[in-house]
């Protein structure tokens, strides 16, 4: 089973959005890599999930996306287009991860995690 494990906030303006949150909420982040903020939003023995907040690319800018777990990113993308997802960013490779991001039949964009 898919599960959400965390969240990205995509924005023209990173900074400013990075310290919206900190001031509003108390959103800690760690230093920014690949114009990707990661966020703490929870101590340690509290429930919800982290995220971070991100330079948005062209072709989405602005938004929220949820990052879902899944065992084979290959498989859950396949499944996903089979029922009418678009492919929006193809699986890139990190050092610790597979990520793609993706829009449902209902124009909602999330993103598919796998770890390595």
């Amino acid at each position: 089973m898919g599960r959400v494990v965390g969240f990205e906030i995509s924005s023209q303006e990173p900074e400013k959005a990075v310290r919206f949150y900190s001031e509003v909420f108390g959103w800690e982040f760690g230093n920014p890599n690949w114009e990707y903020w990661p966020a703490i939003t929870k101590d340690s023995n509290e429930t919800g999930i982290n995220g971070g907040i991100s330079k948005g690319p062209s072709d989405y800018p602005h938004g929220t996306r949820l990052q879902i777990e899944v065992e084979s990113i290959d498989d859950a993308i396949l499944l996903a287009k089979e029922k009418g997802a678009m492919v929006v960013r193809d699986k890139m490779e990190f050092d610790e991860f597979f990520l793609a991001f993706l829009v449902d039949p209902t124009g909602i964009g999330f993103g598919l995690i796998q770890k390595k």
